[in-house]
C-alpha cells in the first residue's frame, strides 16, 4: 500500500493551465431549408491516466469523458479525445442538443464504495451490514464492480427522463440499469438564456466518488441575438474567455487519488465521511497551475467543482474584478468585487483586467474559506490557500472593453401558493453525523414536494446544522429573497417535539419559523441578485428564495398556476430532485425527490 503524498513536496506553478477543448457536434440540418435541426454528440466515459501532478510525478488513474473535439489553441480536430475534467459543450440557444452517453468502464471503482448507504447497487446486494464490509482495499467486490454512471446537466431546463435522475444509472453496455433508467440518449432543449452550466455524474450514493475521479465538465449556452454574447463587443474576444473549474484533491505517492477509507462511525458506515477535503488544489485537471496572461481583460467562467470545499477567492494584490453572471446567466448589473465566495456547484462569470499591471508580475489567486464552512479550519497558507498563479506578459496593453451598466432584466417573482418551510437536519452518531437529511426525511420517504406547474412558491430553508449547505434544485432557477437568523435551539426542540426524532417514516408537520426569527433579514449580495440554481443556506439562518415552476425567461403575464410553458411535459418521467451539493451529504440521504404536477391534485 502506498503512503499519502505530502502536498508540501509538490512544486507549485510548474503545470500550465489547460484550456478545455470543445466538443465537435454532428450538425443535423433540414434537407430542404438547410436550417440546423440539432447538434448531436456521442460521449463515452472511460478509465485512463492523466498527468495531473507536475511532470516527474506519476500519472493518475481517472474517469473521464471522451468524444470528438476541437483544440481551442490549434483549431485542430481530435477524434475520440478523452479528458478529466471533460471537454466543453459550446451550444447555441434555440438549437437542441442530443447526447448519447456511453459507459465503457470495465474495471472496479478505484475508490471505496460504501454499500451501507443508499446507493445504486447494480448487483442487488440490498442493505449490507457494516460488519460484512471488508477494509478497503479491496472492499466488497460486488460493490466495487461494475461501476454505474448517469450524467446530470446541472442547471438545464429539461424533461426528467433526460435530467440524469440518480436512479437512472447504467453500467457498461447497459448490462445493468437502475429502476428509473429509460434511455442513455439525452435531449436538451437549449431554450433558456445564455449561461454557464456544467455536467457531472449523479449516480445514487456514489456521486462523490465518480465526480472526484473526473466526471465533470462545462456546458455553455450562447445567445446569438444577445449583444453580450458577441465576442469583442462588450466582453473580450473568445481567445480571452476561459472556463476554470476548481477542485481539491489528495494523492498517494503512486499518483493515484487518495480518498478516506474509514468513516467517522465505521460500525455504521465503514467508509463514509461527512465531507472530503483534499490537501491540494486542482484547476482544469492540473495541480496548482500557472496561466500566462496578456495585458488585457479576461473573462473567466468559474466553477466550484469540489465535493465539499468552499472557496473565498481573492487576488494576492487585492485587485478588483467584476462579476457579470452567475448560475442562471447575466446579473442585472455588474458587481464589483475584491473577493468571491463559491460553494460547491456555484458558478461565477467574471471579468479580470490585467492591462494596468506591470509586465512580469506574478499574481496568486488565493482561497480564504474555512473547511468545513463557515466555522471550520483556516486554509493552510502553504497548500489549499493557494489556487493558481497568473504571470503577466511583457506585451503592450490591449484594448479594454466598457462593460454595460445594465446586463439583464430580472423580473419580480410574486408567490401565488402557500410557502414551504423545510429544515436541514443532521442525525448524529458517537463521532459525528451518520446521515444528513432534508426536512427530517431520507431519500426513500414518500414524495412530499409536488409543485404545480406554472406556480410561484416561496421556499424557506431552515438550517438546524452547523454547516453551510449549498441547496440545488433541478429543472428550475430561483431568486434569493433574504437570509435571517432565528432561535435555532428552541426551534429545533419544538420541531422535534411535534415531528419526532429524524429520520422520519411519516410526513412532516410544518412548524412556521416566523415566531423564531431574530435580528433583521439580510438581502442577497449584488452578485446573488440574478437567477440561481444553487444557494448557500447558512447555519442558524432561514434562507428564503422564490422559485417559479416555469421557464426562466417566461413572460410574466403568461405564467399562471396550472399553465405549462415548458417546451416539454415536466410531469412525465421519474421526476426531479433537490439536494445539498456537498456531494458527501447528497450521497448519504441529503437529497429528496420532487414531482411537478399538472393538476392541483397530485393523486
Amino acid at each position: 500500500m502506498y503512503s499519502e503524498l505530502d502536498p508540501i513536496k509538490i512544486p507549485k506553478y510548474k503545470n500550465q493551465l489547460v484550456i478545455p477543448p470543445v466538443y465537435l457536434p454532428n450538425v443535423i440540418k433540414d434537407p430542404f431549408s438547410k436550417e440546423i435541426i440539432s447538434h448531436n454528440y456521442v460521449i463515452f466515459v472511460s478509465q485512463f491516466k492523466e498527468q495531473i501532478l507536475p511532470y516527474g510525478f506519476p500519472r493518475t488513474v481517472v474517469f473521464g469523458y471522451g468524444g470528438n473535439v476541437i483544440d481551442k489553441k490549434t483549431n485542430r480536430t481530435i477524434n475520440n479525445f478523452r479528458n478529466a475534467p471533460g471537454a466543453t459543450f459550446e451550444t447555441i440557444r434555440g438549437i437542441p442538443v442530443n447526447v448519447q452517453w456511453i459507459n465503457t468502464l470495465k474495471a472496479s471503482n478505484p475508490l471505496p464504495v460504501d454499500p451501507t448507504i443508499h446507493w445504486a447497487d447494480p448487483n442487488n446486494l440490498g442493505m449490507v451490514d457494516a460488519d460484512s464490509v471488508p477494509p478497503f482495499p479491496p472492499g466488497l467486490a460486488k460493490a466495487q464492480f461494475p461501476v454505474p454512471i448517469v450524467t446530470h446537466l446541472h442547471g438545464m431546463e429539461n424533461n426528467s427522463v433526460n435530467d440524469g435522475h440518480p436512479s437512472a444509472w447504467f453500467t457498461a453496455k447497459e448490462d445493468k440499469v437502475g429502476p428509473e433508467f429509460i434511455t442513455s440518449i439525452y435531449q436538451y432543449p437549449n431554450k433558456q438564456p445564455s449561461t454557464t452550466l456544467w455536467y457531472h455524474d449523479h449516480t445514487l450514493g456514489i456521486t462523490r466518488l465518480n465526480v472526484l475521479m473526473g466526471l465533470a465538465g462545462f456546458y455553455l449556452i450562447r445567445d446569438s441575438e444577445n449583444p453580450l454574447d458577441i465576442p469583442g463587443k462588450f466582453f473580450p474576444d473568445k481567445k480571452y474567455e476561459i472556463p476554470i473549474v476548481i477542485q481539491d484533491r489528495s494523492f498517494y505517492t503512486d499518483g493515484s487519488f487518495y480518498f478516506p477509507t474509514e468513516g467517522i462511525n465505521p460500525d455504521i458506515h465503514p467508509y463514509w465521511m461527512p465531507e472530503f477535503f483534499g490537501d491540494t488544489i486542482m484547476v482544469n485537471g492540473k495541480i496548482w497551475p500557472n496561466l500566462n496572461v496578456d495585458r488585457c481583460q479576461y473573462r473567466f467562467r468559474l466553477l466550484n467543482g469540489s465535493n465539499a470545499r468552499f472557496y473565498n477567492l481573492t487576488f494576492s494584490n487585492n485587485m478588483e474584478f467584476i462579476q457579470i453572471g452567475g448560475d442562471g446567466g447575466y446579473l442585472p448589473k455588474p458587481a464589483k468585487l475584491t473577493s468571491l465566495l463559491l460553494a460547491p456547484g456555484e458558478r461565477a462569470d467574471v471579468i479580470v483586467d490585467f492591462s494596468y499591471l506591470s509586465p512580469g508580475i506574478k499574481l496568486i489567486l488565493e482561497n480564504h474559506a474555512t473547511a468545513p464552512f463557515p466555522d471550520g479550519d483556516e486554509p493552510n497558507p502553504e497548500t489549499v490557500a493557494q489556487i493558481m498563479q497568473f504571470t503577466v506578459s511583457c506585451f503592450y496593453p490591449l484594448k479594454s472593453y466598457v462593460i454595460p451598466g445594465k446586463l439583464n432584466n430580472i423580473p419580480k417573482l410574486v408567490p401565488d401558493t402557500p410557502k414551504r418551510t423545510l429544515v436541514l437536519f443532521e442525525v448524529m452518531g458517537e463521532n459525528g453525523p451518520t446521515e444528513v437529511l432534508l426536512n427530517g426525511q431520507n431519500w426513500s420517504a414518500p414524495i412530499s414536494e409536488c409543485p404545480l406547474v406554472g406556480s410561484t412558491e416561496k421556499w424557506e430553508i431552515v438550517n438546524l446544522t452547523g454547516d453551510t449547505h449549498p441547496i440545488h434544485l433541478h429543472l428550475v432557477n430561483f431568486l434569493i429573497q433574504s437570509r435571517q437568523a432565528f432561535e435555532t435551539e428552541q426551534y429545533t426542540d419544538d420541531w422535534i417535539n411535534i415531528n419526532g426524532m429524524p429520520p422520519l417514516d411519516h410526513p412532516t408537520i410544518t412548524l412556521p419559523v416566523d415566531d423564531y426569527l431574530i435580528e433583521e433579514p439580510i438581502l442577497p449580495d449584488d452578485n446573488e441578485k440574478g437567477f440561481k440554481d444553487t444557494v448557500r443556506a447558512n447555519p442558524g439562518e432561514v434562507t428564503t428564495f422564490i422559485v417559479r415552476f416555469a421557464p426562466q425567461d417566461s413572460d410574466p403575464d403568461k405564467v399562471k398556476p396550472g399553465v405549462n410553458l415548458f417546451p416539454f411535459n415536466p410531469s412525465l418521467g421519474p421526476g426531479y430532485v433537490w439536494h445539498c451539493h456537498i456531494l458527501d451529504h447528497e450521497d448519504n440521504e441529503m437529497m429528496r425527490p420532487y414531482k411537478v404536477i399538472l393538476d392541483k391534485d397530485p393523486m
